[in-house]
């Protein structure tokens, strides 16, 4: 029924405002949804130090400033992860900046880390009430920041986030900030994820748990190459992949904006990078996300090597009954 109302319906709404009116029926819903999440059977899973209650995940992109975490983790998902959040705010590039592609069961987003900014965001984050929803903190550059003073930057979003968070991840894999999909270079991102973890452990009082988040576009070798630098500095995991920048077998309407695909498309590409991690680097845990939809394609990843999987373009498509669908049949 959400597949019809989906194509029939949600399809002929501006795709930013369908967005926010779906998160705010989500978070009203919260008190039925935590109600209903009660009664399912899941059974937790160790990973990165910490106890999730399943291996599915929210990734990054859906609750950008920390407004709905536990309401979307009572729809069923294990841990949610918000943002990316900036060290300053911005309002992100201008619109439209969202598409959807249902033939292709796929996203194109040029948001541009728009965000309430890393103080807004951790106040929120400290006046929210202690529950057992796993928070992931997702941090990337402002874009007026300079390349140069990145590390800054990220360091400011880190001090005032990390004391909030039960993992962190360094996004540096955006295709939607100029020059950010740069510091995956290894003599760039080495410094970087240095910096980040020293402040890190500046200002919490126990070890934080730090990721990083790479693209599907990298090749083969600077994957393994990230994968090699992970172990080198002791990082705790690696999230593969982020949106691409191709565009191949597309066939949708809008397939030729520009931005970060997300979806269905997706799926084969970051599945084969999680295998070239898992295989290169088998003590890091790795996180699998892009093109997940199924329960099929959720257990690949566990199969090829991840502890944790995450879904959001999935979520937007097939509804909110989705997540508990996959979590339990994953169970």
């Amino acid at each position: 029924m959400y597949r019809l109302l989906f194509d029939h319906v949600l399809t002929r709404t501006d795709p930013e405002n369908a967005h926010h009116l779906a998160f705010r029926g989500i978070r009203a819903g919260r008190p039925v949804t935590r109600a209903l999440s009660r009664r399912a059977l899941s059974r937790p899973v160790e990973a990165l130090g910490l106890t999730f209650p399943n291996r599915l995940g929210l990734a990054a992109g859906f609750d950008k400033n920390a407004v709905g975490i536990d309401a979307l983790a009572a729809l069923g998902f294990g841990h949610v992860e918000i943002g990316t959040v900036t060290g300053e705010p911005q309002p992100g590039n201008p619109r439209p900046r969202l598409f959807r592609l249902p033939e292709d069961r796929a996203v194109i987003n040029r948001m541009g880390f728009n965000n309430d900014g890393a103080e807004v965001v951790a106040r929120r984050l400290a006046a929210r009430k202690p529950t057992s929803t796993v928070l992931g903190v997702n941090i990337g550059k402002t874009k007026v920041v300079a390349e140069a003073d990145a590390i800054g930057d990220y360091e400011k979003s880190t001090g005032l986030l990390a004391p909030h968070a039960d993992y962190l991840v360094v996004n540096v894999s955006s295709p939607n900030t100029p020059g950010l999909r740069d510091l995956q270079a290894v003599e760039k991102l080495e410094p970087l994820l240095r910096a980040v973890r020293a402040k890190a452990d500046q200002v919490t009082r126990e070890r934080v748990p730090l990721l990083v988040k790479i693209a599907p576009d990298l090749s083969d070798d600077d994957v393994l190459a990230v994968a090699d630098l992970a172990v080198s500095i002791g990082l705790d995991g690696i999230i593969a992949t982020n949106t691409t920048i191709r565009r191949d077998g597309l066939s949708g309407a809008h397939a030729a904006e520009i931005g970060g695909l997300s979806g269905a498309p997706l799926r084969q590409r970051s599945l084969d990078v999680l295998a070239l991690l898992s295989k290169r680097a088998p003590e890091l845990t790795l996180i699998g996300v892009g093109g997940i939809t199924s329960l099929e394609d959720a257990q690949a990843r566990l199969d090829a090597g991840a502890a944790l999987v995450q879904g959001y373009t999935a979520f937007i498509y097939e509804g909110p009954f989705w997540p508990k669908r996959i979590a339990q049949g994953l169970r």
